[in-house]
């Protein structure tokens, strides 16, 4: 009761942010956790109900060896988080204290888990990194930065894989409309669209906005024609913020933006070393080395989904997956470990949102009200 007064007291106060900020705020309204939460347990409630095996469920060891190792998964979302903020704070010369940034992640991670795969929550980060007084120039630099270094991760991580283990670990994903060649396509774009903003924003930004606005001279983008404006003055203002750091500034960030990665798919390497036979999944190095490649290829083909957060989709496909990667797990097993994951590296950071977002949005009302009263007083 008490939370849905705080819900309430946020939309009635909306009407002090502009029209561009409501859409941003509507966007990551509380009710939107309901559609990503059901559509997830939906999904994995009918595949564990069509899969479901009595006989294998009663085969799972709860022992010391599965929680552990089901400890160490939920450990290795933390570090994530950690390395997240950490990397907030050097792409902002250290503006915000931990509590800040960890908080801050927390908002952007919600704003990622309500929205489309695809799409992800730049345009919230956007939104909330404003409200923080970092300055307009240093708030579109970073966001835009994120996307190359991110982008960068995959490109360095990816083609290193293939050269080590070969196109066996690219996931066939047997018996789904989509697999081996959604990756392929999907990194396909990727290096496009991140080579593409790196050469905008360390090469030449000026031509990056004259391709952009060419582009949306095409009779079916003409109606981007302003936001490709708007995009291509980002690049320029990103380009002169970005390209005047130091080469260590660089280094941390990929290496903080590739820790965050890695142990996102660490978790899943945890999560099947507590499930499956430790005769089939060997803790040394290489094995487990192999493994992340595997996982890693299988996230980039979950980029292109389309649901909040790849709710139903994410399931399905890491389920599938595992079902067919040899590991000797059960279907039943197979989307245990499927919910496991999401309700460890998901459904947390919806419910923080829950959290989180009202306290956050009545503190930044409350700044812009001192900061109106300290106006009205100055100009009596």
């Amino acid at each position: 009761m008490i939370q849905q007064k705080q819900n309430n007291e946020v939309e009635l106060e909306d009407d002090e942010f502009t029209e561009e900020e409501e859409k941003v705020l509507n966007s990551i309204k509380m009710n939107r956790i309901i559609i990503p939460m059901l559509i997830g347990l939906a999904v994995i409630g009918y595949m564990l109900y069509s899969n479901w095996d009595h006989d294998a469920f009663l085969s799972i060891k709860w022992n010391g060896h599965t929680l552990f190792w089901i400890f160490m998964a939920g450990m290795m979302m933390v570090v994530r988080h950690f390395a997240y903020a950490f990397r907030l704070r050097v792409l902002t010369e250290n503006f915000f204290n931990w509590r800040k940034a960890i908080q801050l992640i927390f908002i952007w991670e919600f704003s990622s888990a309500v929205s489309p795969t695809s799409v992800g929550g730049s345009a919230v980060a956007l939104f909330v990194l404003s409200q923080e007084k970092l300055g307009a120039a240093k708030t579109t630099a970073l966001i835009i930065y994120t996307i190359v270094v991110d982008t960068l991760f995959f490109v360095t991580a990816i083609p290193l894989m293939l050269l080590v283990f070969g196109g066996g670990v690219v996931p066939k994903l047997e018996g789904l409309a989509f697999g081996e060649w959604t990756f392929y396509v999907t990194f396909a774009l990727m290096i496009l669209y991140g080579g593409f903003f790196f050469y905008g924003l360390f090469f030449n930004p000026k031509h990056f906005k004259a391709i952009v606005r060419g582009f949306c001279k095409l009779w079916f983008m003409k109606r981007f024609r302003d936001k490709a404006d708007e995009l291509g003055d980002d690049i320029i203002v990103a380009s002169e913020e970005i390209t005047k750091r130091s080469k260590l500034f660089h280094i941390k960030a990929y290496l903080s933006t590739a820790l965050a990665w890695s142990t996102r798919f660490v978790v899943l390497n945890c999560l099947i070393i507590a499930f499956a036979d430790p005769n089939l999944v060997s803790l040394d190095f290489w094995t487990q080395t192999e493994l992340y490649a595997k996982l890693q290829h299988l996230f980039v083909i979950l980029l292109l989904l389309p649901s909040p957060g790849g709710a139903g989709f994410a399931e399905v496909v890491f389920g599938n997956f595992l079902s067919q990667a040899g590991y000797n797990l059960e279907e039943t097993i197979s989307f245990i470990i499927a919910l496991i994951w999401r309700l460890l590296s998901y459904y947390p950071y919806l419910i923080a949102g829950a959290i989180i977002i009202p306290w956050w949005l009545r503190e930044r009302l409350n700044d812009r009200r001192k900061a109106k009263l300290a106006r009205l007083e100055a100009s009596e």
